[in-house]
């Protein structure tokens, strides 16, 4: 196993475990962050007999998204780091077993697109969703758009992204972006059930019907062409006004 520093990984026999241990940053995604969930999903689905991965966020959020003071402290324009989001969620995407978003306390930006990534989705009933990529003068990117349309349908895709409105669980769940909602302290009890229920089917059925599944949802929202999104990125980050969106939304912050 790689050497992690901002994540807890582990495999015991049908059941992997992926959580993001950065709780100071609410679990914020910094490169070095997304680096690692990449290497992890690697890792997890080379693991033999594995049907069930659960992924979450230890302290107060399941993630806030891209680390902004990362951000912030850039002057130049990384294609590589732009793109580490994109690759990090095709890698979580990718994994044969069955995975479960374990949801609490803050999903936004980001941490949206990699619950997204996962395949099924539980929350806490007091979570909180946000998109607020174009509030900061960029555009959603990561493969972020497809993930949502599929899962939203376009209307709703295009509200959210573009109004940057934060919404309730109970909202994600009326829009079926979540499988299940349960009082927060329910919620381990939940996906532990979920859990049991996958473990005792057979993995070639549920690999089988994940893929099956996944290739039905690619033709309704395909995130093949996701590389461009570093692309569109960078163009942001080099428009006069996008730049001046983000100093505003910064400087609001404190950063």
């Amino acid at each position: 196993m790689p050497d992690f520093q901002n994540l807890r990984v582990s495999a015991d026999g049908a059941v992997g475990r992926l959580t993001l241990t950065r709780a100071s940053r609410l679990n914020a995604l910094s490169p070095d962050t997304l680096r690692e969930i990449a290497q992890a999903a690697h890792w997890l689905d080379a693991q033999p007999g594995l049907k069930a991965v659960i992924v979450s966020g230890e302290g107060r959020a399941f993630c806030a998204g891209f680390d902004l003071d990362d951000a912030a402290g850039r002057t130049e324009v990384d294609a590589e780091v732009v793109d580490l989001g994109r690759r990090m969620a095709e890698a979580v995407d990718r994994i044969r077993a069955i995975t479960i978003a374990r949801i609490h306390g803050h999903c936004v930006g980001g941490g949206l697109v990699l619950a997204a990534a996962c395949d099924l989705r539980v929350a806490a009933d007091n979570a909180r969703f946000s998109i607020p990529e174009l509030d900061l003068g960029i555009p959603l990117a990561w493969g972020g758009v497809p993930r949502l349309v599929r899962e939203l349908g376009p209307a709703m895709a295009k509200e959210l992204v573009l109004t940057c409105r934060p919404f309730t669980a109970a909202e994600a769940h009326a829009l079926h972006f979540l499988n299940r909602v349960v009082a927060e302290d329910r919620l381990d009890a939940q996906v532990q059930e979920l859990v049991e229920l996958l473990v005792s089917k057979s993995s070639y059925t549920l690999t089988n019907t994940k893929r099956h599944v996944n290739a039905v949802a690619e033709q309704a929202g395909s995130t093949a062409e996701s590389f461009r999104d570093a692309q569109t990125t960078i163009g942001a980050m080099r428009d006069p006004e996008s730049i001046e969106v983000m100093k505003r939304y910064l400087t609001a912050r404190g950063r």
